[in-house]
């Protein structure tokens, strides 16, 4: 199978209130052949994770209206979350686990092309 086919139709969500960083995440991930949605905050994230199905959530933690812990405790559809954020502590970190992320980044110490590589390899 081609690899454009195992990743035509699969959705990614950002929920980041930095537009720089959201666009270029948009950019990439559309560019690598994903269909991407943005939110640019909380409450907005939310409505659009609890009416769509998702492959994948990459979450800020910090944001407008509802933060990134609020969103992953009120999300109904249950998708893959990876957290963006610039909230480096391990309470941080161990708190986004327990409430389901799958990967957590420090924005500011990570690379976009890392944080592609670890969307790949979570949705094959």
């Amino acid at each position: 199978m081609p690899k454009e086919d195992i990743k035509k139709g699969k959705k990614i969500l950002i929920v980041e209130d930095e537009h720089p960083l959201a666009h270029a995440l948009e950019l990439k991930f559309t560019h690598e052949g994903y269909d991407v949605t943005i939110a640019v905050d909380g409450a907005e994230g939310l409505k659009v994770a609890n009416a769509t199905k998702f492959d994948m959530i990459l979450l800020d933690l910090i944001m407008p209206q509802i933060d990134g812990f609020t969103f992953m405790e009120k999300l109904k559809k249950k998708a893959p979350i990876i957290i963006l954020s610039n909230l480096g502590q391990e309470e941080d970190k161990e708190r986004a686990k327990q409430l389901g992320a799958v990967g957590y980044f420090v924005k500011s110490n990570t690379p976009i092309v890392e944080i592609i590589k670890s969307v790949k390899a979570t949705i094959k």
